[in-house]
This record gives structure tokens, C-alpha cells and sequence, in this order.
């Protein structure tokens, strides 16, 4: 059965096939957003109760954090079953209704997949695991011991130790990119990929318009086991482990990103394509070449149609020339492929706190992101301006963070609960606990305080999104003319006969930038004060302000 069949002509949007090229898209982390049946923990009922919200920010799309049966070692990215919402959620009916509400709203609506493994509670597992020739039994990975008992060969887990767990039933090590918890499944097995295709097809046919996929580039795994090769210290980041975490001493040459994955993808693309306007945007888990997977895994219209690396959600503050040099590889790199852009998410600290961004600096760094060629995702929050919030050893509930306390707090302080109110201990989130506290700080950043000043963060990003919405050009358009001086990066945006002049002064100090050739005149829809030019030839950006030109015919 179609749902889509059942649903009311004006709960459908129109299908536009092109729709997510440059779409704003906002992450809803469900445990986090809105408690609706007094559990202290968020639910889709309560996403419905704050859809609102989200609609007035003028975003095109919601994506929502895994919601699926689940143990909740990792939060819902430990899935027992595919095919049902957790009751700590709700049920399918309510998702049925999510999808009916977002769809009244204009929202389009994206839900996390998580296809490279499992929880070990999942039916599947239990029956890999139960022998060595039962129907399941190659659905994961499994693999002998060295002659000595150790595990087959070097690979780590991101979530800390050896990628490999024993198992006395099968007298085998299964391999776990993440918790132990959470086996991987072998993709190489033609079963599990038609497995994995039907159940994305379960949720299109309830409604759904795509789908963001978790660790899109850990799919499959080197069949001969090789050994990863050492990575040199100075090519070493903790742009997808905690320094640590000795994870970032290798080269992950054979635990992932293997040239198997590109048939895949090629058939989860031909599914999306056979609904009117589904989409997809893909998580490259990368520190040394995600953005060379990220060209390739959306180039050619035949695989995903978007994905995101970790360029900007790491540590490394993206000062002007940080950014230049980030675009010039990523428009050397992605060819007919396609970004989206994100500075935070569910995984890492707050970009506010982890680039130590004051106010303007907050808001020139979303024009920033709000003006780059791709897609855009934010992170519930965002909006506000929240920084990081401090969880106690105490009060954490992410077993990366209690694995690698205290020099890695872990993830639960951007996980905190939405603040809606500001007189109210939980922020209007829940009358009951939180299953994380709600942050002092963040109360004074409630969505209701904010909306009665004019000059606030969400006015602003309303007004930012809003200006995006109304130029072709930041949507869809080609970035041209990319240079960065003195802390300003600057480039144009171009489409057709639409051009238009970006610029961004990422410093504490006033700094000049030249305004290319032509007759350009400032852009004053923009939620910047207007900036007096020198005859359109130059143009002193105060701190942390953007300036926006549109380029007039000859």
C-alpha cells in the first residue's frame, strides 16, 4: 500500500525533482525538541506540536534524528527495527500525522538511515550470531581469530579500542565501526542490500521525501582485512574522533570508503528515482579525503544527490582564508556533484562555543553559511544562537563522552533540550525532568524571548534565510570571483543574468574590500545595516558584518 495515495492533494507538495538544490534543511533531534506525554524525553508529537516554529523560519525541509526501535545505547542510531517508531516517540500513526502536518506547512521532510549497522538486539543479529550456516549468518561481519586469539587485524573503533567484539556463540569476532553494540552489516551480501532497499522503500511509500544516511562511507569493508597503514602525525586531526582517541592514528584505507560503495549508491538512487521528488544527503565520515568522497558519491545524477563532510564542523576555526581555501578545493574537487553546508549538528560542539563567536560574529558567520553554493543544514538551536551547554560527569548520558571524560565531554552538550520559554526551569521542553538539563544560559535564549525582540538571533536568521529564498542565485547559482584578504572572504554568486556580490568581514576590526568590475548597488534586503561604498569601487566593512551588491545590467 501507497500512503501517499491516502493523504489529501493539499498535504502533497508539488513535485519538483530539483527542489533540494540549495534548500535550507533543519535537523530536528527528536529526544530534544518537544516532550509532549510528560517522560521528560522528546517525541514526535511534540515535533507536530512545534512545527510552527520551524515553518516561520522559512526553511524548505526537516530532518529528523533516528526515531526507530531501539535500545538507545547510541540514541536511535542503534536500530532494532527498521520498520517501527520507538514508543518512547510514539507510533507510526503519529509519524503518519508528522508527515500530513509538515506537508500543510510547506515542510518537506527527511528521515536519518542508518544503514552500515545494527543494534545487537536486532532480530537479524541474533540470528547471525546463533551459527556459522544459518540463513543470516553472512549478514554481518564476521571473521576468525589470529592463531594467537587477537582480533583479525588493526582496525579501531571511532567509539574507542578495537573495531572487533568476541563471540563465544560462533567462536568469531564480529566488527563494530562504533559501539560494540552496534555490529556492522555486510553489504557485500546481495540479501542485505535488498534488505536495506525495501525498508527505504517502507518509509517513501509513508510519505517521506528522502533521507539523510548515516556514515554514508562505511558501507563496506576491505574483504581481505588488510591492515589500515599508520598515519603520519602531522597529517593527524580529531576531525572525527577526540584527539584521545588513537582512532586518528591511521590511514583508513580498508575499514571504509571502498569502491563498492558506488554501486550501491547508483542502486539506492535509481529507488529514490522512482518517486517523484525523493532525496538524499549522505554523512562522509572523513578526516583526510571527505571531500573527495563527497565529489564522487554525488557526481554524474546517479548516486546520492548531496552530501556533507567535516570541513566546518571540526575544530579548525574558519577564519577568511580557512574559508577560501575550503571552497577553492571544494569547487575544484565537486564538479556536476553537490554540498551541503552545515557548521553544527547532533555529533559536535556547538559552532557558537567551538569557534568562541561572540554575537556578530554568530550572525556573519550564518550569512556566510546562508550565501555558500549547496544546500544548507541547521541544527535545532542554531537559530537561537545557543552555545554549548555544560552537562555534568554526573548528568551525561553519551557513552563516547563517559568512555573519554574528562578530556572529551562527549556530545550531550549540544544534545540539551530546546528552550521555548524562559520562565520555566525546563524551557517550556517538559513539566517533567529532562533527560538532559536544560541550560541556564539557554534560557535566556528562549524562543519566546526572542520573538518579542525584533533585533534577536531568530529574527535575524529569519530574515537571512528569507533574503536567501528570494535570490536564484544563493540557491542554485555557480560561485565565481573567490578571494579572502585582511579577514574578508568574498566571491559572487551567479545565475543567468542574476549576480550578486558577497561579502563577509570575519575579524573584530574594520577592514576594506574591493568590489569587482561593474556597476553594482547594495542589496539592502539583507538583515545588515547598510554599508557606505566609495563610489562602488571599495567598499570598509565594520567587524563581523556581510555586504551584499547585486550587479546592474550594462
Amino acid at each position: 500500500m501507497n500512503l501517499m495515495q491516502d493523504l489529501k492533494p493539499e498535504h502533497i507538495l508539488a513535485p519538483d525533482k530539483d527542489w533540494w538544490r540549495g534548500a535550507v534543511i533543519y535537523q530536528i533531534y527528536p529526544r530534544s525538541f518537544q516532550d509532549s506525554n510528560h517522560d521528560g524525553v522528546g517525541d514526535l508529537a511534540g515535533i507536530i506540536h512545534r512545527l510552527g516554529h520551524v515553518a516561520e523560519l522559512g526553511v524548505d525541509a526537516i530532518w529528523i534524528s533516528p526515531f526507530f526501535r531501539s535500545p538507545m545505547l547510541d540514541f536511535g542510531y542503534d536500530v532494532s527495527d527498521y520498520r517501527d517508531v520507538d514508543p518512547m516517540f510514539g507510533t507510526l500513526g503519529d509519524f503518519d500525522a508528522l508527515i500530513s502536518r509538515a506537508h500543510e506547512l510547506g515542510l518537506r521532510v527527511l528521515i536519518d538511515l542508518v544503514l552500515s549497522h545494527t543494534s545487537n538486539h536486532h532480530p537479524w543479529f541474533h540470528e547471525s550470531q546463533a551459527s556459522r550456516d544459518n540463513p543470516k549468518s553472512d549478514w554481518y561481519v564476521w571473521a576468525d581469530a589470529k592463531p594467537d586469539g587477537s582480533p583479525p587485524n588493526n582496525w579501531l573503533s571511532i567509539f574507542g579500542g578495537s573495531a572487533w567484539e568476541w563471540s563465544g556463540d560462533r567462536m568469531q569476532y564480529f566488527m563494530h565501526n562504533f559501539l560494540k553494540e552496534q555490529p556492522d552489516l555486510n553489504l557485500h551480501n546481495e540479501q542485505v542490500q535488498e534488505e536495506l532497499l525495501g525498508i527505504a522503500r517502507f518509509w517513501l511509500d509513508r510519505g517521506v521525501d528522502g533521507f539523510r544516511l548515516d556514515t554514508i562511507n562505511f558501507y563496506f569493508h576491505d574483504q581481505q582485512l588488510r591492515d589500515n597503514p599508520a598515519l603520519e602525525p602531522a597529517r593527524r586531526n580529531a576531525t572525527i574522533a577526540p584527539e584521545v582517541n588513537p582512532y586518528n592514528w591511521q590511514e583508513h584505507f580498508y575499514d571504509k570508503n571502498q569502491p563498492e560503495n558506488i554501486d550501491f549508491l547508483r542502486r539506492f538512487r535509481a529507488l529514490l528515482d522512482e518517486y517523484p521528488a525523493a532525496t538524499s544527503v549522505g554523512e562522509v565520515g572523513d578526516a583526510q579525503h571527505g571531500m573527495k568522497i563527497q565529489a564522487q558519491y554525488t557526481s554524474g545524477g546517479d548516486k546520492v544527490h548531496m552530501c556533507y563532510s567535516f570541513e566546518f564542523l571540526s575544530g579548525i576555526t574558519p577564519t577568511a582564508e580557512r574559508v577560501a581555501e575550503v571552497l577553492a578545493t571544494y569547487e575544484a574537487e565537486i564538479g556536476d556533484g553537490w554540498a551541503c553546508w552545515a557548521f553544527s549538528n547532533h555529533d559536535v560542539v556547538r559552532h557558537a562555543s567551538r569557534w568562541n563567536l561572540g554575537e556578530d560574529a554568530r550572525r556573519a558567520y550564518a550569512a556566510l553559511l546562508l550565501s555558500l553554493r549547496g544546500s544548507v543544514c541547521l541544527y535545532q538551536g542554531e537559530e537561537l544562537g545557543l552555545t554549548e551547554a555544560y552537562v555534568s560527569y554526573e548528568d551525561l548520558q553519551d557513552p563516547y563522552g563517559i568512555r573519554f571524560w574528562p578530556k572529551f565531554k562527549g556530545r550531550d552538550g549540544c544534545r540539551t533540550p530546546m528552550p521555548w520559554i524562559s520562565d520555566n526551569q525546563n524551557g517550556g521542553f517538559s513539566d517533567e525532568k529532562p533527560w538532559l538539563p536544560v541550560s541556564v544560559e539557554h534560557l535566556q535564549r528562549a524562543v519566546g524571548s526572542q520573538l518579542l525582540a525584533e533585533d534577536s538571533t531568530l529574527h535575524f536568521y529569519r530574515r537571512m534565510i528569507g533574503f536567501r529564498q528570494a535570490w536564484d542565485a544563493l540557491n542554485k547559482g555557480s560561485l565565481e570571483e573567490l578571494r579572502a584578504a585582511d579577514g574578508i572572504v568574498s566571491f559572487v554568486r551567479k545565475l543567468g543574468d542574476q549576480q550578486l556580490f558577497c561579502a563577509f568581514n570575519l575579524t573584530n576590526m574594520a577592514n576594506p574590500v574591493a568590489i569587482p568590475a561593474g556597476t553594482w548597488r547594495q542589496d539592502r534586503g539583507a538583515p545588515f545595516a547598510p554599508i557606505q561604498d566609495d563610489g562602488g569601487r571599495r567598499v570598509t566593512l565594520p567587524p563581523y558584518q556581510a555586504y551584499f551588491a547585486a550587479r546592474e545590467a550594462a
